[in-house]
């Protein structure tokens, strides 16, 4: 079995195929994208044509299928008929052509015929037999044989089932599973050879659980989706939207297939689709791709969409849900406390809540073990296929087990295998802790048994259980990670940087240079840091504090650009949202360890502001590097003038690259799992290699002369309309600090110099009208105010 993957073979180039080569692609591996030749056609790039379009859709992608444009140089086009040999070349060939059994068998025979042995082949079915697709083909096929099934967009969900056959080489098995977390991030889940697998059999029995209670309970669309949407742990777009996103033609044909396939399923009936779902279908009404599903498009209707009335399949004004029992649940930190809250009162929300969650909690308890082994595995697949917040078992977990079994049989229905060998366990629970372990009820041995890390990971669940924070406050915690190295994590709302973050960051510090070898700033978050308190920085300009702003200004900016004058060396582990002063910090680490989905800029311009804890200093800094007073730096500052001045934010840690806001240096973990692990090992390197702290250097500015450049090119933007006046002053703002202030020619100032320009041009920023209701209104909206 080979160690490392470097060539692939992706047949299909559908929304699937193209998007999983793109992800190869992105992980560096050299991919080939066949698809049908083109009827007709005789050069080779028009055979293939239907390959190359795809290749240029991806590019427009959106949500973007590459991390960078460069990504796309490891991606080759061709077609069936003249490149289907050239597998021969792959260590790995992915099926994804039409989800058909005998176009993909034929397609497979063929693959036989020309893959070298000992190749990987799988294909991404969603829930074709993936033993009887390779009956018959030649032994060592079979054995390099597995179902890999992608999520869509294969880059962003992190799913992937992994469905080995009785023919399947263990060793065959490992090497997938390994090289799918580490090279492509994925959380990988072993599923049986069973119809839709995990996901789809259990996600698609909620999804026609809940049309069929909306109809028998008479909700609305608006209703349905506030109850299933961040209520219990859902994302946003709930049940509706993400029918309209995923095709409400594709719904009815997976319902209607699984139909026929399970004939033993004792909820089978439930597949049935309600006559509306046939009907929507019938009239082209089948989501985003037709321009209309269960919500349409409209700039004039409130909220800029109408939605469907299931009775007449006629389009209406959006009708704002009246559930006043659940606007205190809402409020509720957590998804168990809310459904527990909801569940409590007897009202219409509450008997649907009940209706959905309890059908489902029994379905999935019956699943196991059909679908997969154990109940962690169909929780992971729920939480990184559909983004829920908690798996099914957790959830009813946390909303009490025994109780929720006991409502379950007062309702008259039997409980499945599983819930009764859980309630005659001494721990009644599906999860539990024993020691420093979290555990979960296995059905083979009727105990709880420790659940295994993940690999590579280092998880703070387990850090919390084994220990007690060093240090601790309200907002960030210190953690001691072992082998000499301390963790800085951020807990705060939104994990902001509000005052008591940096009260435990000074500590942080001061506690690492006595008693650690090396720091970690990191958490496991939603989003690393997204900046500032606003909130604060609101409340202080509003009441005219600004000696006290001012104070707090320099004590952050202390803070942050003292991170690289420790005598100890920091790594920023940074991932998702790592903007403002979020980025700042992660600027002045030593080291960064970011997760390849790393979301990176300096956006304070959205908000009527400048960087100003260093930002504006260090990104001068790197991009007038290596030059000299007598270069022109013209070009190169006005690339940092728009990355910062249009609050450009990266598509990903490789593009952060590009940008210049993470170095050559700097690492990127492709899993996220793996990133505090990652983080730690590189921080006891620069420990072990005798760190020293880098010595402080001057920076070069450019003066007057720049700073003419970056107005033109402020003035340009205003004329073509891309910024309105109060950009332009905003601009002008960000262009002093850039050039280094009023200087007669380019030369080179101290840090201390461009923190000044910055404190000067942030607190100036505050005191505008303008600015001040930018900050309100992202405060009270979460979108930019443009003014």
């Amino acid at each position: 079995m080979q160690t490392e993957l470097k060539k692939a073979v992706v047949l299909g180039a559908g929304t699937m195929g193209s998007r999983i080569a793109a992800h190869l692609a992105n992980a560096g591996v050299d991919c080939l994208l066949l698809d049908l030749p083109t009827p007709g056609a005789s050069t080779p790039a028009e055979r293939s044509a239907v390959a190359a379009k795809a290749l240029k859709a991806l590019a427009k992608a959106r949500p973007p299928a590459f991390f960078t444009a460069k990504a796309a140089e490891h991606l080759r086009v061709g077609n069936f008929e003249d490149d289907l040999e050239r597998v021969a070349d792959a260590e790995w060939v992915i099926e994804a052509v039409i989800e058909k059994f005998d176009v993909k068998r034929k397609l497979l025979e063929q693959v036989d015929r020309f893959r070298q042995p000992g190749s990987l082949v799988s294909s991404n079915t969603s829930g074709l037999p993936i033993a009887k697709l390779a009956e018959g083909l030649s032994a060592d096929f079979q054995a390099h044989w597995l179902g890999t099934h992608f999520f869509n967009p294969p880059r962003h969900m992190r799913l992937l089932e992994l469905i080995p056959t009785p023919a399947t080489k263990p060793e065959v098995v490992d090497f997938v599973t390994e090289f799918c977390d580490r090279r492509l991030g994925k959380v990988v889940v072993r599923a049986n050879d069973r119809p839709n697998f995990i996901a789809n059999r259990i996600f698609l029995f909620a999804v026609m659980q809940t049309l069929h209670t909306m109809t028998e309970q008479g909700l609305t669309i608006e209703e349905v989706d506030a109850l299933t949407g961040p209520l219990v742990g859902r994302p946003r777009m709930a049940t509706f939207r993400l029918a309209d996103f995923t095709g409400i033609d594709v719904c009815l044909y997976v319902a209607r297939t699984l139909y026929e396939l399970v004939p033993e399923d004792e909820r089978r009936e439930v597949y049935q689709p309600p006559d509306f779902l046939v009907q929507m279908v019938e009239k082209g009404i089948v989501g985003d791709k037709a321009g209309r599903g269960f919500n349409k498009k409209d700039s004039k209707a409130a909220g800029g969409r109408l939605v469907l009335d299931l009775e007449t399949l006629q389009y209406r004004e959006r009708i704002e849900p009246d559930f006043p029992e659940i606007s205190d649940a809402k409020r509720l930190p957590t998804p168990g406390e809310r459904v527990k809250a909801v569940l409590a009162s007897d009202s219409r929300a509450g008997r649907f809540v009940w209706a959905t969650l309890s059908e489902l909690f029994l379905y999935a308890a019956s699943r196991v073990p059909e679908v997969c082994d154990d109940i962690v595995a169909l929780d992971a697949v729920m939480k990184s296929g559909f983004n829920w917040q908690r798996g099914i078992f957790e959830l009813w977990n946390d909303i009490g087990v025994e109780e929720t079994a006991r409502r379950i049989e007062a309702d008259g229905k039997p409980l499945p295998e599983l819930v009764q060998r859980v309630l005659a366990s001494p721990s009644k629970s599906f999860y539990g802790v024993q020691g420093t372990a979290p555990t979960y009820f296995d059905l083979a041995s009727g105990e709880q048994r420790p659940i295994p890390p993940a690999p590579g990971s280092l998880e703070l669940r387990r850090v919390r259980l084994a220990s007690q924070p060093v240090e601790h406050n309200g907002s960030a915690s210190v953690w001691d990670l072992g082998d000499g190295v301390a963790l800085l994590e951020l807990h705060s709302k939104a994990n902001a940087l509000d005052e008591a973050f940096f009260a435990l960051f000074d500590a942080a510090m001061a506690r690492t240079v006595r008693d650690f070898d090396a720091l970690v700033i990191g958490n496991e978050g939603e989003n690393f840091s997204v900046g500032a308190n606003l909130q604060m920085i609101l409340g202080l300009s509003l009441q005219s504090r600004w000696e006290e702003l001012d104070q707090q200004l320099r004590l952050v900016q202390r803070l942050i650009t003292g991170v690289r004058r420790m005598p100890k060396p920091v790594v920023a582990a940074i991932f998702s949202q790592t903007l403002a002063g979020g980025c700042e910090i992660a600027l002045r680490a030593d080291r960064v360890q970011a997760a390849a989905e790393t979301y990176m800029g300096l956006v304070e311009v959205g908000v009527g502001l400048v960087p100003a804890a260093g930002g504006c200093a260090e990104v001068t800094r790197r991009y007038t590097a290596g030059l000299d007073a007598k270069d022109d730096v013209t070009a190169h500052m006005l690339s940092a003038f728009e990355m910062i001045g249009t609050a450009k934010v990266s598509n990903s840690a490789a593009e952060a690259r590009e940008m210049r806001l993470l170095r050559a240096s700097d690492g990127v973990t492709m899993n996220r799992d793996r990133l505090l692990a990652e983080a730690k090992k590189a921080a006891q390197g620069l420990a072990t290699a005798g760190y020293e702290p880098p010595e402080e250097t001057p920076i070069l500015v450019g003066g007057r002369g720049v700073r003419a450049a970056l107005e033109l090119r402020l003035w340009m933007m205003r004329q073509a309309e891309w910024a309105g006046d109060y950009d332009v002053h905003v601009g002008k703002k960000l262009a002093n600090v850039l050039a280094g202030g009023d200087l007669t020619e380019p030369a080179f100032v101290s840090e201390e110099y461009l923190l000044g320009l910055e404190r000067e041009a942030f607190l100036s920023l505050c005191g505008e009208q303008k600015t001040q209701a930018r900050i309100e209104h992202i405060l009270k909206t979460g979108k930019p105010l443009r003014n």
